[in-house]
């Protein structure tokens, strides 16, 4: 309402004030009361672009200024005037649009002070000070007005009060009514695992678990992952369809509708057995589609919880050229449902439904290209049928190059190992990954895989789980205790046809670092070892890490959260300091000696996160400059450019998993090791600062390859080129120039092996990208030191390998 009020000022004041020169002249000149009415209309309307200090005065100001723009200025102007019919005219028109801007107890305040004040000005300031007898003739007219708005008001108040409560309550009892499910779920799989447990005894001593129990373990663990995947996928459905926020097209991969489907249909959280029993899978013709695996699971999960909603029902899932089809013998939908079945909030059928779901599924659809339908016979049958836009030879083809493309980046010229104990299968494997460039070895079982590995460096393993004698998740093991010198940083990726839910379980307690099922596209297998090998990797062994020995600082107001992040962190070797407010987190920080990274929840009460970070950057504590990664549960655009607006550093949305974690922590801590490292080292701590400083995998490769001196001698001069115009755009104020030679600086810096370096630009890139300047001080001159260094470190690491 505000920002039309200024649209509505801006444009009407000085309308009507070159209007008045088409009629006869007004007795007072009332051009600079009309020119602080525009003044005041404009800053309304740009709000958005008021400095932070001054933000918090706006909703005052705008008090004030509508107070003068109308009930003030119309009836002083209109008693300077005489009064007249324009007169009247002119209070009702204020009257009436303070009535429809502000809500009833503002407008009441608005008219009383804007009458009195301008009553008492025109009285103190006029020589000869009357009232006119037609403008107080129109008060009782005027009364009825501001009467007649003020419960025209009243109601209209009451009535979108009990719309957002019953808004509220809607909502509320869907996400219930939905959660219902998959924590039920969660409670059978939690009654199963006691049931598996040994019994409870006060006695220190072991207690065995068969190899049964195990199983039966790992798989009562997977259903609940499961289940409280469901329940985040409920969330998330929800808070994405109600601000409406699309799906990102750039992520979609190639699927097997057939195997999206079994998929689906095994990894549904069922009550039993029986329910379990009520649903078939008929794949009578597959196709591939191009789409997100996670959404159309939740496309098929919503369909088959609405149909399984009714006992004794049948449900069956059909795959057929081009579409699924998942159809039931249940009671059917009337037509005049059926024609609503997919708006936003209806529901039929089943009470405390989200109303939500159907619409999450057709916007899915939309997303892929494809559509949803449902039609039904009453009392016989319902099916929904999902059709998808076919992808051509050509496409599939393409999809296809894309994916061997980005693998041939990633793989040509390192070493991997398949181990599999079926000779058919490791010439499958090679085959599918012969055209990548990667230099391929590959044995039958565990022991000889052990002994490749101790003789040779390799960078990745495809491992299959059930071999005779050590299986999988034995050399796992040992070559994460560092068995016979086995470097404990390989990257393992699972090969078996256990099932997926499980075997995800399995393989990431055992420490490996991805897992892909038997049989597979090679496509799919392609996107997996890429996936293992983009990802950072954190080993741990004996509670040390990449992390171990780093300091931070969490702050949440919620015990359970900082338990569990704590529990990551401490795991990995980091120190941790707790804190439950925004104001304890500066009294500790305050008091710290050093701070690597700050985790901070966004919303604290009292002084909420983002608050929090804004004091934090403008203190001159030590850690000012520390990275700050916000822990919040909403993930919209206006949260993440708020949060880096307030100073933070990066976005975590929760639940935050682990490997999210670390992940995050190691990229921006990082930066920081490095720019740490800058001091001068002796000559024989060249190859520790190297490590710390470079890519070794990568300029590994290049060596491999042979072309490791033609790339530096081409990268390293385009590297000095781009630091020199990040410095110029910096001298220049030009924060366009600086993004754009930033962002070359982190494609050029990554690609010649300048870990470090292309880290601590990206760094610098996120705030620049959103058009604001580094908070550290002295950024440009870290980057600088870094960049020297990196470049004389590449310079050494290339007349090393070339001495020998």
């Amino acid at each position: 309402m505000l920002r039309y009020a200024g649209i509505l000022g801006s444009i009407g004041y000085p309308t009507f004030y070159l209007l008045r020169f088409t009629k006869s002249t007004p007795v007072y000149e009332d051009i600079v009361l009309r020119l602080f009415a525009i003044a005041a209309s404009l800053l309304i309307l740009l709000r958005a672009h008021w400095p932070a200090t001054l933000k918090p005065y706006f909703f005052p100001f705008s008090w004030v200024a509508l107070t003068f723009s109308l009930p003030f200025f119309f009836v002083f102007t209109s008693l300077k005037n005489g009064g007249g019919p324009v007169a009247v005219a002119n209070t009702l028109m204020a009257v009436f649009f303070t009535i429809l801007f502000a809500d009833r107890r503002n407008m009441l305040a608005m008219l009383a002070i804007g009458f009195a004040t301008a009553a008492g000005l025109y009285w103190a300031t006029d020589p000869h000070p009357k009232l006119p007898i037609d403008y107080v003739a129109r008060l009782p007219t005027l009364l009825l007005t501001i009467v007649g708005g003020s419960l025209f008001k009243l109601a209209l108040e009451r009535a979108t009060a009990e719309r957002v409560r019953q808004a509220y309550a809607s909502l509320a009892g869907s996400i219930a009514h939905e959660m219902r499910n998959p924590l039920g779920q969660l409670k059978y799989t939690l009654e199963n695992i006691e049931k598996v447990l040994p019994p409870p005894t006060t006695k220190a001593q072991a207690q065995v678990l068969t190899q049964d129990d195990q199983n039966a373990l790992y798989r009562y663990v997977a259903q609940g992952v499961a289940a409280v995947q469901r329940g985040l996928q409920v969330v998330s459905m929800t808070l994405d369809e109600v601000h409406q926020k699309p799906l990102r097209s750039d992520s979609f991969l190639l699927l097997s509708a057939g195997d999206a489907c079994t998929k689906a249909v095994e990894e549904f959280g069922y009550e039993d057995a029986s329910q379990r029993a009520r649903v078939s899978l008929h794949v009578e013709r597959d196709f591939v589609f191009h789409g997100d695996e996670t959404a159309f699971l939740f496309v098929l999960f919503n369909l088959i919880k609405n149909a399984l909603a009714y006992p004794k029902l049948q449900l069956c899932i059909t795959v057929e050229d081009g579409q699924v089809r998942v159809s039931d013998n249940g009671p059917g939908i009337p037509p005049a449902v059926l024609a609503r079945r997919f708006q936003p909030f209806h529901t039929s059928g089943k009470k405390g439904g989200t109303g939500l779901g159907l619409s999450y599924c057709q916007r899915v659809m939309q997303a892929f290209g494809g559509r949803i339908s449902c039609s039904s016979v009453l009392g016989e049958s319902t099916c929904f049928t999902l059709k998808f836009p076919p992808v051509t030879a050509e496409e599939s083809e393409a999809l296809r190059n894309a994916a061997l493309q980005q693998a041939r980046e990633l793989l040509a010229g390192r070493r991997l190992l398949v181990v599999d104990d079926q000779a058919t299968l490791r010439a499958v494997t090679r085959q599918k990954l012969v055209l990548t460039g990667a230099i391929l070895d590959e044995c039958s079982d565990g022991e000889q895989a052990l002994v490749m590995l101790a003789h040779n460096r390799y960078d990745l393993m495809v491992l299959d789980l059930n071999m005779p004698g050590l299986d999988g998740y034995e050399v796992t093991e040992r070559i994460r205790a560092g068995h016979s010198g086995i470097d404990r940083s390989l990257r393992i990726v699972a090969h078996s046809s256990e099932p997926a839910a499980e075997a995800e379980i399995k393989t990431r307690r055992a420490g490996m670092d991805g897992f892909v099922a038997k049989p597979c596209e090679q496509v799919v297998l392609l996107q997996a070892l890429c996936r293992c090998l983009q990802k950072t990797s954190v080993v741990e062994t004996g509670g040390t890490s990449q992390l171990a020995g780093r300091s931070v600082l969490l702050a949440d107001d919620s015990a359970f959260n900082r338990k569990a992040i704590a529990a990551y962190l401490q795991h990995a070797g980091v120190t941790v300091t707790q804190a439950g407010s925004g104001q304890e987190a500066l009294d500790m920080l305050a008091s710290m000696d050093h701070c690597d990274a700050i985790l901070m929840d966004i919303e604290m009460p009292g002084m909420t996160g983002m608050e929090t970070a804004r004091a934090i950057r403008a203190s001159e504590m030590g850690c000012r400059h520390a990275p700050i990664l916000a822990l919040t549960a909403h993930s919209e655009a206006d949260m993440v450019a708020a949060a880096l607006d307030a100073g933070m550093s990066d976005l975590l949305v929760k639940p935050v998993d682990m490997a999210t974690l670390y992940g995050a922590l190691l990229e921006w801590l990082a930066p920081a090791v490095a720019v740490s490292a800058l001091t001068p080292q002796p000559a024989c701590a060249t190859a520790a600062m190297t490590s710390g400083l470079l890519d070794m995998e990568r300029l590994e490769s290049y060596h491999r390859l042979g072309v490791l001196d033609e790339l530096l001698g081409d990268l390293l001069p385009v590297i000095k080129e781009h630091i020199g115009s990040v410095e110029a755009a910096v001298s220049a104020k030009d924060l366009v120039g600086c993004r754009d030679a930033l962002h070359s600086l982190i494609g050029m810096s990554g690609e010649a092996g300048a870990q470090a370096l292309c880290q601590l630009a990206r760094r610098f890139y996120h705030p620049v990208r959103e058009s604001r300047w580094p908070a550290q001080a002295d950024w440009m001159d870290s980057l600088l030191a870094l960049a020297g260094e990196s470049c004389r470190a590449l310079h050494d690491y290339s007349a090393a390998y070339r001495t020998r």
